[in-house]
């Protein structure tokens, strides 16, 4: 079983409250089939477990696969600089199967956030580093595909399925009572 190598830092986009005792790790494409599968579920968890939980989103775009991973990831960590990250997560993974350059500059203009702006973020792949960072965090901790999640620092082997997700995250709460 893989461990995080990387801790939750000020630098990820997190979700709950940092005093939850359990953290859920996602490594993620925002054009991944998996991952859009995952979306609801996720959310899901994070409504069944309140401030028992808190959520961590990486970036680990498969360009390979999926051209317009890395694009996207871009435009979320745009719209994080404006406050505005979970917004434009959820907004591109609700609208998944249009997930286009022209989706990613509609969700823009719905947030309130500049075309100008956007594009030259995209041209010149400002967040780039960061986007590289979480890839590479994840490579260290054995990611190689997409979602993985870890829990509490461990990867989950399990599915994604909503009751295995929950059934590991009620083993790592009874661990921390014990």
């Amino acid at each position: 079983m893989g461990t995080l190598k990387v801790p939750v830092t000020l630098h990820d986009h997190v979700k709950g409250p940092g005093t939850a005792p359990v953290t859920l790790v996602e490594y993620g494409d925002y054009e991944c089939p998996g991952c859009g599968a995952a979306y609801p579920i996720v959310n899901l968890v994070l409504e069944h477990f309140g401030p028992k939980i808190r959520f961590v989103f990486r970036h680990f775009p498969l360009t390979q696969v999926h051209p317009n991973a890395e694009p996207a990831a871009e435009t979320a960590e745009f719209a994080g600089a404006h406050r505005l990250f979970w917004e434009m997560h959820d907004g591109i993974y609700e609208n998944q199967e249009r997930l286009s350059p022209q989706l990613l500059f509609a969700l823009a203009n719905a947030l309130g956030l500049s075309d100008a702006e956007l594009r030259d973020v995209l041209l010149s792949e400002k967040y780039g580093p960061k986007i590289k960072s979480d890839f590479l965090s994840g490579v260290r901790s054995g990611v190689n595909g997409t979602p993985t999640f870890f829990i509490n620092g461990q990867q989950h082997l399990g599915t994604y399925a909503l009751e295995d997700l929950l059934l590991a995250i009620e083993s790592h709460l009874h661990a921390r009572v014990v």
